[in-house]
């Protein structure tokens, strides 16, 4: 197993962004809407969820491969109301990031995150060639 790390990136405290396996299995742990300096520009759910998901692609870069390599997401939500009254928002937002490709997801409504600031957090399984 190889610990995947975007550079740049602030050191993740007692996790890893990301491991890939011998077979090219990349499993990306929990992103959440901040910087890779580790802080929230974003207040609201669809930017956090912007930033969400151009963290994972970056793990998923860092490993080589690209966002269409991505097979599985799943999203951990603290506000189903809000996640419901912005689907045509999240629809924009996941298609700037991964146009028209869609993985097997799920989606969790949860009472809270570890970061207390965090939204969403979103966790990926890819296979890179």
């Amino acid at each position: 197993m190889k610990i995947i790390q975007p550079d740049g990136w602030k050191a993740a405290k007692g996790y890893a962004n990301g491991m890939l396996a011998p077979d090219g299995t990349l499993y990306v742990g929990g992103q959440i809407g901040w910087t890779g300096d580790q802080v929230f520009e974003a207040h609201d759910f669809v930017g956090q969820l912007e930033q969400t998901l151009a963290n994972i692609v970056a793990v998923v870069e860092a490993a080589g491969g690209r966002a269409e390599h991505v097979t599985r997401l799943t999203w951990f939500i603290t506000d189903k109301a809000e996640y419901m009254a912005k689907q045509r928002d999240v629809g924009q937002a996941y298609r700037a990031t991964f146009g028209r490709h869609f993985p097997a997801m799920s989606v969790v409504v949860v009472a809270g995150l570890i970061e207390d600031e965090a939204l969403v957090e979103i966790e990926a399984t890819a296979k890179i060639p």
